[in-house]
């Protein structure tokens, strides 16, 4: 065995450190004895080094290690008080992961050694377990994370031209006939992939997590896994579950054939809690190394604060571990290029120290204030469950929140709910009432029908109830309340009627998406009609559930939505930043916004209190205020039907001004084609865009 000799190194940056001489080891805890950096043999079997960090710079301990490269494994056991009643859970028999490590060479092996605590022991966790852990742990991998980017440039996409695309690593390439490496950042990073994107016209791609996560006990012991990674065992490190060959330059070579293809690339990212969950979780990272630091307590500091449900809450109103974030944040975006973020129940990074949610938070003020961050798109899930956790439109600029009042508005408007005009009104004008203020622009708003957590959007118009009996709970899990309709058939069905019925449907619900105000999302493989067999919480399905299926693509709705994507493109009016309130331009005297009766007559009180109202018009142009507005298109004039073939009639256009039919959602493959007549009979269940042209003489 080598003999090393380590050196007091620095304390910054944390983590490990390659400086083509050695290795500076950096950690934080504030109430460890000692910290100690175990190395291990290339083949990660052997501890080969115990070393202690040597210095400590306030609550960070380090040390410089000369000699050793990239690719050495490594891991930390921290010395300490194992009192659980007050906070402390330091087991030095324990391996634990850098909170900072770049890569891990694999996922925890359950077993009992993993706990902190003797498993079955009449104290529960206030015993103490003295196995050591070690053999069922990942190692730690130091890296040089430098990338060959040559030109690589982000797209710096303006969000009033986003449209998202909301997918998961696997779910997305494991079944695609042409893609190689399927199930990986290599298979994302596929001609394949890259094609059907830019042929759709995503701007885009927002992934499940790809951080490094658990997959947790109670699903290993059934079977299953955690397929969509929401417990995260490394903020730093991409999952080795989709690394091809084991090397972090697999996402760099991903994003940049992204950019290189005009997509940018925005993690969905878990810094809400960990992945070692309550008290009876395992001792993992966090917990062994500063267990009263890392995670917020309860009054009783054996207990955890759980606004997240999944047993913990990450301390982010702690200095040390809100630099965490941070510096995790960062690295995503310098050394990963990553475009932007979304926040899993971000309400919870708002909570003060006594639990209440405040805009003003430390977190969003680290955000607002970093010159790396507040370049890239943030996206913010506005709830989590804690007391005051639903926060839709409580965030601050230049945050965009996930409106599920979009998604169920629209739902419950095309499946016939009573009084859901003025609701759908709302909803594609940009959803006013929740985002007109602060100076937020009205692509704030994320709009969506479907995303991961819920059906799909075959589903919503084949099931009438959930089906997630495959996730061993009962069917307990998961939404209750879905706003969708079978359409006369619970599932599956040959019936031709019914199958023409969820089409339709199907268009409608993707019409009235693209046509909104706010920022569209599509979840993957709806353009191509994937159904997920009814189930509504596929978390833990990294199966045929999970995955997108090609080989049974809808090709005309593919073809649709393509149509539907280009059109929203071609038409900055239905893209606007400024809300629409019918306030009249000052160039032509004109509301930028009329909401109108199929007759043509303006929508009147009574008319919006109508129960039973199932139509309704939209006359759209350049918000007022909109600079240069007067170089811009004329008008966009939309119809959403969903009830029984009526005569229409069009607004009087602007002299040498014509109507133009674009959409019609009833007739899919129709062509644009000028109306010639004011008056026109449409049909049923259908959505119609028409613009204004400039007339020939």
């Amino acid at each position: 065995m080598p003999q090393l000799r380590i050196l007091a190194g620095r304390a910054d940056p944390l983590g490990a450190t390659f400086d083509g001489d050695g290795v500076n080891f950096a950690v934080f805890s504030q109430h460890a004895r000692r910290l100690t950096l175990c190395l291990f043999s290339a083949d990660g079997k052997t501890e080969t080094h115990r070393l202690d960090l040597p210095e400590r710079d306030g609550d960070v301990w380090h040390g410089y290690v000369p000699g050793l490269r990239p690719g050495q494994l490594y891991g930390l056991r921290a010395d300490g008080p194992y009192a659980p009643a007050e906070g402390h859970r330091f087991n030095y028999n324990k391996l634990l992961l850098d909170p900072y490590a770049k890569r891990l060479t694999r996922h925890p092996v359950w077993h009992d050694a993993l706990m902190g605590y003797t498993v079955g022991a009449a104290e529960a966790d206030l015993s103490f377990d003295r196995r050591d852990s070690a053999k069922y742990m990942p190692r730690c991998v130091v890296e040089d994370p430098s990338f060959a980017w040559g030109p690589d440039r982000p797209p710096h996409r303006d969000i009033a031209e986003t449209v998202i695309y909301e997918a998961h690593v696997k779910g997305l390439t494991q079944l695609h006939p042409d893609v190689p490496n399927p199930g990986t950042f290599l298979g994302l990073a596929s001609d394949p992939v890259l094609d059907h994107l830019q042929s759709l016209g995503i701007t885009a791609l927002e992934l499940l997590p790809a951080q490094a996560f658990l997959n947790d006990r109670f699903l290993v012991e059934k079977g299953l896994v955690n397929y969509w990674g929401y417990q995260t065992l490394g903020f730093f490190a991409p999952d080795p579950r989709y690394l091809s060959h084991g090397q972090i330059a697999e996402f760099q070579h991903m994003v940049a054939r992204m950019h290189a293809a005009g997509i940018e690339v925005i993690m969905d990212v878990v810094y809400n809690h960990t992945c070692e969950g309550s008290e009876l979780g395992p001792t993992l990272s966090f917990r062994g190394l500063d267990n009263r630091s890392y995670y917020r307590l309860q009054e009783d500091p054996r207990y955890y604060i759980n606004d997240t449900g999944t047993g913990n809450t990450l301390n982010v109103n702690h200095p040390m571990v809100l630099r965490m974030v941070m510096d995790s944040l960062r690295y995503w975006v310098e050394v990963m290029h990553v475009d932007g973020f979304r926040f899993d129940l971000c309400a919870t990074l708002g909570r003060r120290a006594r639990g209440g949610f405040d805009r003003s938070a430390s977190f969003f003020d680290a955000i607002r204030q970093d010159p790396v961050l507040t370049r890239v798109k943030l996206i913010a899930e506005p709830w989590d469950i804690g007391p005051g956790g639903y926060q839709l439109g409580g965030f601050p600029p230049p945050f965009l929140e996930w409106n599920d009042k979009y998604r169920d508005g629209i739902r419950r408007f095309w499946r016939g709910d009573a009084h859901q005009v003025p609701e759908l009104a709302d909803r594609m004008a940009g959803s006013a009432i929740q985002f007109d203020h602060s100076g937020r622009p009205a692509t704030s708003s994320i709009n969506f029908l479907t995303a991961h957590d819920g059906f799909t959007l075959m589903d919503v118009v084949s099931y009438d109830a959930k089906h997630n009996q495959a996730n061993g709970e009962e069917n307990r899990d998961g939404h209750s309340e879905n706003f969708s309709d079978n359409m006369g058939a619970e599932g599956p069905t040959d019936d031709p009627a019914i199958i023409e019925a969820r089409a339709r449907r199907r268009r409608n619900l993707l019409a009235t998406l693209l046509l909104s105000q706010g920022t569209p999302m599509l979840l993957a493989g709806d353009e191509l009609g994937n159904s997920q067999q009814g189930n509504n919480n596929a978390y833990c399905q990294d199966n045929a559930i999970g995955w997108v299926d090609w080989d049974a693509a809808d090709q005309g709705f593919l073809d649709f939505t393509r149509r539907l994507i280009a059109f929203r493109r071609a038409h900055p009016i239905l893209r606007q930043k400024r809300f629409l309130h019918s306030r009249t331009r000052p160039a032509d005297g004109l509301p930028d916004l009329f909401w109108l009766r199929p007759d043509g007559q303006e929508m009147t009180p009574a008319d919006w209190a109508e129960p039973d109202l199932r139509v309704l018009c939209a006359e759209l142009r350049i918000a007022a205020g909109t600079p240069d507005y007067a170089q811009r298109e004329e008008a966009i004039f939309l119809v959403l039907n969903n009830g029984a073939p009526l005569d229409l009639v069009l607004p009087e256009p602007p002299e040498g001004w014509r109507w133009r039919l674009h959409l019609d959602s009833s007739r899919p493959e129709l062509e644009p084609q000028l109306v010639e007549d004011a008056r026109l009979r449409i049909d049923g269940q259908s959505v119609l865009a028409f613009d204004l042209e400039r007339a020939l003489d």
